[in-house]
Parts: C-alpha cells; sequence; structure tokens
C-alpha cells in the first residue's frame, strides 16, 4: 500500500502543477528554461514541460503494474526533480517578467546556415581557381591565380572560425548558458 499512496501523492502533485501552470501555460520564454539532462523537452513553453512531467508518470504508474523496480526507482528520481524544477519555475515566474528581454533575439540558426552557404561558395572559387590555374600557361596569370587562391584560402578559414563560433553559441543557447 506503501507505492499506492506515494503514486496517488505524486499524482496529486502534478495535478496541482498542471493548474498554476494552465494560465501561464502559452507563454513564451525567450529561452528554453532547464537543464537537457532533466527534461528531454527543450521549449519555450512550461506547457511542453508538464506534458513530460504528466508522461512520466503514467510510465511511473506502469512500471509499478509491471514490477520492474529498477526502472520504477529511476523514473520516480527523474520525477521528483522535474517536479520540483517546475515548482522553482513558478517561484520565480514574477521576477522573471521584470528581466529585461533582448531587443532582438539573434537567430543563430539562421546566421549557421548563412556561414554554411558562404562556406560552400568559397570552396567551390577555390576549386575553380584550381581548375584554373592547372590550365594557366603563362607566370603571371599563375601568379595572379595563386594570389586568389590564398585570398580564398583566408576567407575559407574565417568563414569556418565563424562557424565554430556560431555553433557554440548554439550550443550554450540550448543549454540555457547564455
Amino acid at each position: 500500500m506503501k507505492t499506492a499512496s506515494l503514486l496517488q501523492a505524486l499524482d496529486t502533485r502534478v495535478a496541482e502543477l498542471a493548474q498554476l501552470i494552465a494560465p501561464l501555460s502559452l507563454q513564451r520564454a525567450s529561452q528554453a528554461r532547464f537543464d537537457g539532462k532533466l527534461f528531454s523537452t527543450h521549449s519555450t513553453q512550461l506547457k511542453d514541460y508538464l506534458a513530460e512531467v504528466q508522461a512520466n508518470l503514467a510510465q511511473l504508474q506502469l512500471s509499478v503494474k509491471v514490477g520492474r523496480t529498477e526502472q520504477v526507482a529511476y523514473i520516480a528520481e527523474k520525477l521528483v526533480a522535474q517536479i520540483a524544477a517546475l515548482q522553482r519555475e513558478l517561484a520565480t515566474v514574477k521576477m522573471r517578467k521584470n528581466d529585461p528581454q533582448p531587443v532582438v533575439a539573434e537567430n543563430l540558426y539562421e546566421k549557421l546556415a548563412t556561414h554554411q552557404d558562404y562556406e560552400r561558395r568559397i570552396q567551390i572559387m577555390i576549386s575553380d581557381r584550381e581548375s584554373q590555374l592547372s590550365l594557366q600557361t603563362t607566370l603571371a596569370g599563375q601568379q595572379k591565380l595563386q594570389q586568389e587562391l590564398a585570398a580564398l584560402e583566408g576567407r575559407l578559414q574565417r568563414c569556418r572560425q565563424a562557424l565554430v563560433r556560431i555553433e557554440r553559441a548554439i550550443e550554450r543557447r540550448e543549454r540555457g548558458l547564455s
């Protein structure tokens, strides 16, 4: 009976969370609020995190019925941590309303796609210059193409450095560190 009462207490707590989150469920935050290890959901809305908690509760109840004690312990521990995280989030909602929001949220994915396109185009230009170089018969023409190749290689290197910076920024934002 102890297990049944604990499941009932968790069910009650999740229902209370659902009532508290309901008025805020459609509000968007500027970034995901929780660690990726705690929630598999990467959303800016609390309703999505609540849905994951409810799914985990259902999975816990099923695991108890089937008798998978190791899975029960793991899911229960994760569920309790998720509930606590949502409770902390709800407690700080009023404070967050006063936080200054970024004026323009930079879309890092668009920036990444743009730089990937730059990289592709520079590589095509390099390939084109290299094929022209192999066909060039005059020394002056070869030197000119080699200078262009050197400049393009420099551009490609700077472009790749920018790609690395953008990818790191995306990682930080997804982890909630930015």
